[in-house]
This record gives C-alpha cells, sequence and structure tokens, in this order.
C-alpha cells in the first residue's frame, strides 16, 4: 500500500496544482444554498446576496415568506413551491405559483382563457418550459364550431366556448382538428388529468417548469469550473475556467514543487479523503451513472447522478436482471399505473419492482410523484423504497421493499381468505396500524387518495404496510381543499369528491371507512353480484348499521353472536365507520381522531354494550379480555406529532402470489 501512495502522490499532486490556481479566480461559492424552507439549492440558483454564485437568484430567504424568484430582468417575482432536484447537471424541476393566475383560477374567472400561457426567454443561458399543460381552443359562438366527439367542451364563459381532448393535452403539436382551425390555440398549465368539464378544477397556478441550462454553459460549470458571461459583443464566454496544460503548466509546476512538504501533506489528506468517499459511494450498489460526465467532477455532481432524492439509481440491466428478464411468473400484482415483480438484487436483497406503463403519458409525474413522497416519509406502517432508475432510462422503474405476506384484501375474500385466519384482535391490530400510517400522511400534508385494501400489505407477523403513492398528493395544512379531477378506485372514491371535484383530508377518511367495514364483514368493497342498491359494501353497511342489523354485517367466524367482548368492539368500530361513511365531508372525523377512538376501543375501554338485535344500548366496559396490545399501540398517539426523515435502509422483505402491491386498480 505504501507504494501506491508514494506513486500517486506526485501524481495527484500534478492533477491537483493547476485547479488549486486557478481557485484565486473564481467566487468562494458553497455548493448549495438554504432558502427559508428550501434546503440544498444548487446552481443555477443561488441567494441575492451571492448573485456571482449562480444565475437566477432568489430573495426573501432570511424572513418567513414564500421565497421567490424572478424569472426575467425587472419582471415579476414569482412565490416558490418547491425545487426538485433532477438526474442531470443540465436541468432542474422548478414550482412556482404565478399570483394573478390564482385569483382567476380561484373566482373561476373567464378572464383566464384570454392568453396563452408562456414563459420568459430572456436569460442567455437559461431556458425555461412547461412540462405539463393542456392545450385549449377559445372559439367564438359566432362561428358556430361542431367539434368531433372525443372533444370536451367548457361553454359557460359569456362569449365563447372552450374546446380540448384530454388524451393529447401533454403535447399539443398535433395538428387540430378542421372544426378548430378557425379558433385561438391556447397552452395553459396544468395540476391533473384534464379529463373532466370543468376546467377550473385541473388547471393550476402552482406551476411546473423545466429549468435548462444551455449545453455551452452547461459544459463551461460543471466540466470547466467557469463561469457563464457574455462578452462585449453579446457573445458567450466561460470566464475564469481552470485552465488547460499548457506551457505556463511547467513553470506553475515548478512553483508548485518548492512549496515542499506541508503541501504534499495537504494532498495527502485529500488522496485519503477521495478514498474513504468513493469506497462508500460504491457500498450502495452497482449505480447508474449514464447521465453523469466521465471527466473528473465535484462529488456534488457525482451524489446527484447516483441519486434521486436521495435514494440510489439502478440501471436497468441490473433490475432485468434481478426480475429474470420481467419473468410473468414474478409478478406480484397489476393496476392502472404498472406490474409489479419479485425480484433478487444480486446483494441477495429480496424486492418488488414497479415497471410503470409504457402507454401511460403521465407516467414521469407519476414516477417522480412517488419518489418524493416515499422519500421525505419514514414510519413502520408506510412501504419503503430502496431506489429507482433515472427518469431518463429506457423503462421508469421503482424498486421497493419486499413485502412477505400479502394484502388484507387477499386475507380477507381474495386467495388467501381461510375461515378464522384473521381473528377479532388480529383485524382490530390491522386497523390501528393503517390509521396510524394515514394519520402520519396527513400531519406531513400528504394524502394518499388510494386507500384499500389492496394497498395495505402484511407481513409474516401481519404488520401493515401502506402501500401505492402514485395518486397521492401534497396537501398544505393551511388549505380547505385541492380542486382535481376525481381519481380513487370504485368503492372508496368518496362521493363528495367525486361530485364536487374537492380534494380534502376527508377523503382519505372516507376510504379508511370503507377498509373498515370490509375488516367487520370480509366482503369486497364492489360486488356486481349483490343488489342493485348493496353493489357498493359503503351502501350495505349505512343501512345495515342504521337498521340495528350489523349482525347480518359481520363475518360469522368472528365470534360476533357468542363473544360479548368481540361484538362490544364490532358495534364500536362500525359505528367508526359510519362517521367515516358521512357524504358531507364535515360529518366526518380527522384521521388522527379516528386513530385515538380505535386505539380507544382496541384497549377494551368504554366499549359499547349490545343487545340481541347487535344494537348499542350503554357504554361500559368490556367483559371479556382485550386483544393483546402490539407495541406500537402504546405510542399511537405519539405519531401525530413525528416529523418525516428520510430512509436510509430497510431491513423488510416482501412475498406472495397473491401481493398486489404499488398499484392502482
Amino acid at each position: 500500500m505504501s507504494g501506491v501512495y508514494e506513486f500517486m502522490l506526485p501524481l495527484l499532486f500534478c492533477h491537483l496544482l493547476p485547479l488549486l490556481l486557478a481557485a484565486s479566480y473564481q467566487p468562494n461559492c458553497p455548493d448549495t444554498f438554504d432558502c427559508g424552507y428550501l434546503h440544498n439549492i444548487s446552481f443555477p440558483f443561488t441567494v441575492t446576496q451571492r448573485q456571482d454564485c449562480g444565475l437566477l437568484p432568489l430573495r426573501n430567504c432570511e424572513h418567513p415568506e414564500k421565497p421567490m424568484i424572478q424569472l426575467e430582468t425587472n419582471g415579476t417575482w414569482f412565490q416558490i413551491v418547491q425545487l426538485l432536484p433532477s438526474l442531470t447537471t443540465s436541468d432542474r424541476i422548478l414550482q412556482f405559483r404565478d399570483t394573478y393566475i390564482y385569483g382567476l383560477l380561484q373566482n373561476e374567472s373567464c378572464d383566464a382563457f384570454r392568453n396563452n400561457y408562456t414563459l420568459p426567454h430572456t436569460f442567455p443561458f437559461v431556458s425555461f418550459s412547461i412540462p405539463y399543460y393542456v392545450t385549449m381552443f377559445r372559439c367564438n359562438r359566432s362561428l358556430h364550431v361542431t367539434p368531433p366527439t372525443t372533444i370536451l367542451s367548457y361553454t359557460k364563459c359569456p362569449d365563447y366556448n372552450l374546446y380540448y381532448n384530454y388524451s393529447k393535452s401533454m403535447t399539443g403539436h398535433d395538428e387540430p382538428p378542421s372544426s378548430l382551425r378557425a379558433c385561438t390555440k391556447l397552452h395553459l398549465p396544468i395540476k391533473d388529468v384534464p379529463d373532466a368539464k370543468n376546467p377550473f378544477t385541473f388547471l393550476t397556478a402552482d406551476i411546473y417548469t423545466r429549468v435548462e441550462l444551455t449545453k455551452e454553459c452547461a459544459d463551461c460549470h460543471y466540466r470547466q469550473g467557469g463561469q457563464c458571461q457574455l462578452n462585449n459583443t453579446q457573445k458567450f464566454c466561460c470566464a475564469n475556467a481552470v485552465p488547460k496544460k499548457s506551457s505556463h503548466l511547467e513553470a506553475k509546476l515548478l512553483i508548485g514543487l518548492g512549496i515542499g512538504v506541508p503541501c504534499l501533506l495537504v494532498i495527502g489528506l485529500l488522496f485519503l479523503l477521495l478514498l474513504y468517499k468513493r469506497k462508500h459511494a460504491s457500498s450502495g450498489g452497482h449505480l447508474d451513472s449514464r447521465d453523469s460526465y466521465s471527466d473528473s467532477c465535484s462529488d456534488r455532481r457525482q451524489q446527484s447522478s447516483s441519486e434521486y432524492f436521495g435514494v440510489p439509481l439502478f440501471s436497468y440491466a441490473q433490475l432485468k436482471e434481478a426480475t429474470s428478464n420481467f419473468d410473468r411468473t414474478k409478478e406480484l400484482g397489476d393496476g392502472g399505473f404498472g406490474t409489479v415483480y419479485h425480484g433478487k438484487l444480486s446483494d441477495g436483497r429480496e424486492v418488488a419492482v414497479k415497471r410503470l406503463y409504457e402507454h401511460n403519458y403521465r407516467r414521469e409525474e407519476q414516477f417522480m410523484n412517488e419518489v418524493r413522497i416515499l422519500t421525505r416519509l419514514r414510519h413502520k406502517h408506510l412501504v419503503s423504497l430502496y431506489g429507482c432508475t433515472s427518469r431518463h432510462s429506457s423503462e421508469l422503474l421503482l424498486v421497493y421493499e419486499y413485502i412477505s405476506n400479502g394484502t388484507v384484501a387477499c386475507h380477507l375474500h381474495g386467495g388467501l381468505a381461510r375461515p378464522g385466519l384473521l381473528p377479532w384482535s388480529t383485524r382490530m391490530k390491522i386497523a390501528i396500524e393503517t390509521a396510524s400510517a394515514l394519520a402520519y400522511l396527513h400531519a406531513s400534508d400528504i394524502i394518499h387518495r388510494d386507500v384499500k385494501t389492496n394497498n395495505i400489505l402484511l407481513d409474516n407477523n401481519y404488520c401493515v404496510k401502506v402501500a401505492d403513492f402514485g395518486l397521492s398528493r401534497d396537501f398544505p395544512h393551511h388549505v380547505t381543499h385541492v380542486s382535481t379531477a376525481p381519481q380513487g378506485t370504485p368503492g372508496y372514491l368518496d362521493p363528495e369528491y367525486y361530485n364536487c371535484y374537492q380534494l380534502t383530508s376527508k377523503s382519505d377518511v372516507y376510504s379508511f371507512g370503507v377498509v373498515l367495514i370490509e375488516l367487520i364483514s370480509s366482503m369486497p368493497a364492489v360486488d356486481m353480484n349483490r343488489s342493485r342498491d348493496e353493489i357498493n359494501l359503503s351502501n350495505l353497511a349505512v343501512k345495515k348499521i342504521q337498521e340495528c342489523a350489523i349482525g347480518e354485517l359481520v363475518d360469522p367466524s368472528l365470534g360476533f353472536e357468542w363473544d360479548s367482548g368481540v361484538k362490544g368492539m364490532v358495534v364500536s368500530v362500525a359505528g367508526l365507520a359510519l362517521q367515516c361513511l358521512q357524504k358531507e365531508k364535515d360529518l366526518r372525523p380527522s384521521m388522527g381522531e379516528v386513530l385515538n377512538e380505535l386505539v380507544r376501543i382496541g384497549s377494551g375501554k368504554d366499549v359499547v354494550e349490545v343487545n340481541v338485535d347487535g344494537c348499542g344500548v350503554s357504554h361500559s366496559c368490556a367483559h371479556s379480555p382485550p386483544p393483546p396490545a402490539s407495541p406500537e399501540w402504546d405510542e399511537a398517539g405519539l405519531l401525530m406529532n413525528m416529523k418525516p426523515t428520510s430512509p436510509n435502509s430497510v431491513t423488510v422483505n416482501w412475498e406472495s402470489e397473491c401481493t398486489t402491491p404499488n398499484v392502482s386498480g
């Protein structure tokens, strides 16, 4: 080893000396900045106090107000919603709020359709684009337009009608139908699938924007360590770039060698540090580096090319091998967004690999959404993420921990269902653990939006892992609702959300109410073999509870008829489910209140005493002992106050052919 050091130190010194000499030409800029609630801000963004360190300065960083950005010189300052990392060094994703458009949309003003929404292009080194938008046609009524039947319309504006085709809304480059060619073509940003008859439910003023460096500026900053500038003739120049090898290098090298032993010691320390970082970087597995530069780059750039939102990147070849070329016999589940396969990595870890459908035109957004959410959160009853492929990979793949015992749906009314397999104590445990995960999500300002028993996974100890965040949405605590086209699974969908296009945290509460009824009855949420008004389990449950016929709803294997303790708890849970299933969201409890009530019921305290008809008549302590409490029950009330952190590793495995993890039906 000492021979290696003796050989490497002079060589390393020769390579590092030009960089050290060039450092005097460059501003002393940190790799990242913090600005308000935004962290790890990097080039081309900077802060107004250090405008020499970037191209797009942010202001209000030191105040509680939201950070703001200006997209053109002397232009409007926009509120920043979030800055998302990218897998390449040349582009970033910025989400900002246009307060003018925001006001028009909130008031459902037709002035929002008066102009195209375009972004400025005045920065010489940066371009802006909106990846998610809808193409609309504004047609004066005097034109008497008759659009094709595939086109949706909005006719509530005073002087004109709007037409749009949601299936082509993301491109807008196709030729419009001949009947619409005389109309004005608009591009407007969207937050959801534009499949509703009211555009105000899917248009947005919180605009996702791709910020992309020009190739010459990216090369200057990342490969040459220089600054992107314009010369006197307004042409690009790379100022203060690291000098390449020249005749001057020999003179500089002689000067450097004359510094002596102290410099060699410094170089040695730098080498050890580099060796240490390389060792730790290689421990994360074989990562996809095709988006990184092949020459020597900074550690920060290596990090951005080997991780996405803080999780490791896997190559497509790795995951193809892990799943035996996506063998159909390894399929765990199939749904609206993709297929999930069982796989085994080269290091022996068992994983579930979600392969997003190529025909899904919003798959990149769903991919980014699920990765972003899962890396923000850490909870023992939420499924964890091992990593993903690059979003520029030939296929979008997500890699999850592998849960070993199928889904709750499979155990209740699917291929794993067996009489007596899930006793009431286990079902109470499942209900409490699921509620704790959802309460944690809501405390973290996230709505799951697809709560169902197919998305509740079980390990061999029947511990819960809530899965599938492809439909999940951020829901800041200070807003009352998010206007969006309804999405979810039939049988679990909040009727008020479906009718009013207003998503709230109470939408998850409604879905969880259906889950509670499934745990009580072992019946599926939707069954076409039931009578017309009982196809939806929620309708059947409300009817039976209101008629004091709960016994007709309960799975006979639970002992409802002969165990008074079980009967009391089942009636109490049914009453809680009834509250969750109220059609008006304001009548439903919060997820935190649901969790607290379930913990109280599970403890056996003040359980409803029932008569022979199954109707509650009074409150008293249950006469039979409560089900054994799991360790997490005692701390369930504390989960609401926990702050999410990013997971570094997971240890749970996943197995079952009846599992349908991380997919939406």
